[in-house]
Parts: C-alpha cells; sequence; structure tokens
C-alpha cells in the first residue's frame, strides 16, 4: 500500500511505524465517534434505568461535549510541552478508563462524571490526532491519510446508530461503554511503541491564564448553543432566551481577555502568528463556515423528517445514511487529490457542490419521498468529501512542523466552534416559529409550520456554506497574486 511505501526524501517516520501509529490514531478516533453517535441513541434507556429526568440524561451527553470543547486548545499547547506520544497514550488511556466507568455507573451522577473524565481523555486525543499524521506521514501523503480519516469518520457516523442499537436491544446500555475497554488497550500498546516523541519543553511557564480563559470562553460558548438549541422546548423562552444571551456575553469577554493574553503571554496557549499566514487563516474562517452550515443541517434535517413528514427515529436515521455514504465515496479521492493539485481549488469545488446539495434540501417538497431526501443527502455528502480532507491539508501544511499541534488544535476548535453556532442559530429559528404559534392560541407547531422553520434553517445553513465557497475562492486568487 502506498501509504506504507518509502521514499529516500520521505519525512517522518518509517512505513512500518507509520502503519502502527495510523491504526492507534484511527482506533481512538473510531471510538470517539461512535461514543458521540451511539450515545444520543442510548439516552432515553439510560434515563429509564438509572431512573433520570430527561434534563438529567441530556447532560450524559453535555457533559463529554463540554469536557472536550473546554480543553481542546490547552492539550493542544502542551503537547509541545509532553510530546504527542505522552499527550495521545495518556488521553487515550483516561478514556478507556472512564469508558470502563461508565459501563459500571450506578447512578445519573456518576454515568455524568465518568462522561466528564472520557471527554478529557477525548479532548487529548483528538486534538492533535491531525497534527500526528502530519508528524508521521510525508506531506507528499498528507492528504491521502487525511481523506482516509475523513472516511474513517463518516463510516463510523453511518454504523453508529445500527451499531448502537444493535447492542442496546442485545446486551443493554453499559455495552455502547464497555466496547471501548478492549479497542482502547490495543490502541494504548501501539501508541506507547509507536507514536513518536515530539517533546520541546517549554522556556516560559505555561500560560494558565490562557487555558483558563479558553476554557471559560468555549464553555460559556456550548452552553449558549445548548440553550439557544432548546428555545423551542421551554417554557420559559423569555428566561431561556437571557441565560443564553448571558453565556453568550461572557464568552465574547472571556473571549477578547484570551486575546489579549496571548498577545503578552511569553509562551501563549496559541500563538497567534500562525494566523500570519494567508493561505492557513482563510483555511481556517472556511471550515468555521461550513461547519456552521453543517451543524444547522444535522439539527435541522432529523425536524424535517420526524416532525414536517412523519417518519420514525429510525427512518430518520436511514434517511441521513446518504450523507456519510457520499463523504466515504469521495474523500479518499479528495485527499490523494489535494496531494498532486491546489488544495484550495479542491476545497472551493467541494464547498460549491455541498451548498448545492444544502439548497437541494431546503427545496424539498412538502411531502418527500424517501428517494428523493436520499440523492439530495448523498450530494451534500460528496461535496463536504470533497471539502474536507483538502482543506484539512492546507491548514496543516501551511505551519511549520513544530507548530502542528496548535494547527491541530485550531482545527478542532472551528469545528465545534461552527458546529455550535449552527445549532444556536437553529434554536433561535425555532424559538421564533414556536412563539408565533402560542401567539396564535397554538400549543405547539404543526406540521406545516416545522417544514416552514427547517427550511428557513437550511437556508441559512446554505448562506454559510456560500459564505465559505466565497473566501475559499479569495484564497485561490490569493495564491495567484503570490500574497499567500
Amino acid at each position: 500500500m502506498e501509504l506504507f511505501t518509502d521514499l529516500p526524501s520521505d519525512e517522518g517516520l518509517p512505513g512500518a511505524e507509520r502503519r502502527k501509529a495510523m491504526i492507534a490514531v484511527m482506533t481512538a478516533t473510531t471510538m470517539a465517534v461512535f461514543d458521540g453517535t451511539i450515545v444520543n441513541v442510548a439516552l432515553p434507556q439510560i434515563s429509564r434505568a438509572l431512573d433520570a429526568s430527561p434534563a438529567a440524561s441530556i447532560w450524559v451527553a453535555n457533559a463529554y461535549l463540554l469536557a472536550v470543547a473546554m480543553t481542546l486548545a490547552t492539550f493542544a499547547s502542551l503537547s509541545s510541552r509532553v510530546g504527542f506520544r505522552a499527550l495521545f497514550t495518556a488521553g487515550l488511556f483516561v478514556f478507556t478508563l472512564a469508558s470502563l466507568g461508565c459501563a459500571l455507573s450506578t447512578s445519573v451522577d456518576m454515568l455524568i462524571g465518568m462522561r466528564v473524565l472520557q471527554g478529557l481523555g477525548g479532548a487529548a486525543m483528538l486534538s492533535i490526532a491531525p497534527a500526528i499524521h502530519r508528524t508521521v506521514f510525508p506531506n507528499r501523503l498528507l492528504g491521502r491519510i487525511l481523506g482516509l480519516n475523513a472516511v474513517l469518520v463518516a463510516a463510523s457516523t453511518a454504523i453508529g446508530p445500527v451499531l448502537g442499537g444493535t447492542l442496546l436491544a442485545a446486551l443493554g446500555w453499559e455495552w455502547i461503554f464497555a466496547i471501548n475497554v478492549p479497542l482502547g488497550m490495543i490502541a494504548v500498546w501501539l501508541s506507547m511503541s509507536a507514536i513518536p516523541d515530539t517533546r520541546k519543553p517549554g522556556k516560559a511557564p505555561f500560560d494558565t491564564i490562557g487555558a483558563i480563559l479558553s476554557a471559560i470562553a468555549m464553555g460559556a460558548l456550548i452552553l449558549a448553543a445548548d440553550t439557544c438549541s432548546r428555545l423551542a422546548e421551554s417554557g420559559e423562552a423569555h428566561a431561556a432566551a437571557l441565560t443564553a444571551g448571558a453565556y453568550a456575553l461572557v464568552a465574547v469577554v472571556a473571549s477578547l481577555a484570551f486575546v489579549w493574553d496571548q498577545r503578552r503571554a511569553r509562551d501563549p496557549l496559541l500563538p497567534l502568528d500562525i494566523f500570519a499566514s494567508t493561505r492557513f487563516s482563510l483555511a481556517a474562517l472556511t471550515s468555521l463556515a461550513s461547519f456552521v452550515g453543517q451543524g444547522i443541517a444535522f439539527v435541522a434535517l432529523p425536524f424535517l423528517f420526524q416532525n414536517a413528514y412523519g417518519y420514525s427515529a429510525f427512518q430518520s436515521a436511514a434517511l441521513f445514511t446518504p450523507w456519510p455514504i457520499g463523504i466515504v465515496l469521495v474523500a479518499p479521492h479528495a485527499g490523494r487529490l489535494a496531494d498532486r493539485y491546489s488544495p484550495a481549488a479542491l476545497s472551493t469545488i467541494g464547498l460549491a457542490v455541498f451548498t448545492l446539495g444544502l439548497a437541494l434540501l431546503a427545496l424539498l417538497p412538502d411531502q418527500a419521498q424517501a428517494w428523493d431526501i436520499g440523492w439530495r443527502a448523498l450530494v451534500c455528502g460528496m461535496g463536504f468529501g470533497f471539502f474536507q480532507s483538502p482543506n484539512n491539508r492546507e491548514m496543516l501544511s501551511n505551519v511549520s512542523r513544530e507548530r502542528s499541534g496548535n494547527a491541530s488544535g485550531v482545527l478542532a476548535i472551528m469545528r465545534t466552534f461552527g458546529q455550535c453556532l449552527g445549532a444556536a442559530l437553529l434554536g433561535v429559528i425555532l424559538s421564533v416559529y414556536t412563539a408565533r404559534a402560542i401567539a396564535h392560541g397554538e400549543l405547539q407547531m404543526s406540521a406545516a409550520q416545522d417544514g416552514l422553520a427547517i427550511r428557513l434553517s437550511l437556508w441559512v445553513a446554505v448562506a454559510a456554506t456560500a459564505l465559505a465557497t466565497a473566501v475559499s475562492l479569495s484564497r485561490i486568487r490569493s495564491v495567484r497574486a503570490g500574497t499567500a
């Protein structure tokens, strides 16, 4: 296989070592993706088994997301001090051990605590996984390995609900966590033996203030987005809106303070000079805008399928499957092409197709057939698959190898921030339509009103990805003009 064939000029590790490092990183990625998709499916059963309220059981999912978001930048920065091997292996071990703790939980409070630990382990892994690929693989193969990683994530996303349903039906909710234990132990052994030690201890003290401000900013952002996404379900919409606004204000203030701290810190948590590269900055902005569109669509489509069209939860999951299938079909080829041709041009083409797919979904008729939904979702997946791996390659290849950990952290933050912002925008739109329905004496939105709200949300997603396409196009012009 070409990924493991050595050439005299190759950077990184020899082919055999690359293979072991790749298996370790991809096993960890699969565990994290499965965990996110399966837990959402299992929440009703967990709630019944642990005698938990719906509000408490929701925190089984939210606790993990909060822990990940609040520590991404910190772990990305720590990677240069402790090294990729130590950080990734420790994160993987914590994630695996916390998975066992989740499986053995006897109360919802214990489960939530274990999910926080899982999130910390997941953040340590996910914040540097792309950087490990950059360090392990030569530059000529970077697009290919990132494309393969995108295929893995998409396939895991598609298989996750099916696997989760099977485990829940055959063995019980505990096994959705217990399945991580043997996989995790294998990955720990591989990572200890294959991932390189990139440790370069900093002479300046660690930027503790920056780490705290980063955690506050991302945590408040997640809580604001979560509150916005639940506005439509809240009986106290006005109070919920004020709460969301307060969280958003805290996020803005903490973000501004974080930027101020990074400008003055001797060894900043996130060195702002990496944004001096026009190509890196535009790739990051493109990623952010694209994930806003994806975040809206991922949350909005189940509402459309179930509330407006009347499909069951299982049917809704099946209708969504063509999206990850599209990524699987396209991402490997996009990654391979990105090693030979302009990643910015390939990303722009992918974003244009992704925007077209979202517009096609927004134009769905009032009573859409499954096949009609499926082919439009497939277009979205193919467009996103053609965009993601070239864009990730563009980000990682436009910083020095020493800054790969920081670039990887930025990539993860853009993804998390974009998806949360998308969910928040959807929550605001749904709350506005719900308020209109209540003002007209209705207890809840009708199927037709649900359809209108979701279609408007999808058009907002189209606008976000169209903006991403325009930004991506501008970087091609920058390269041609010689300004990158």
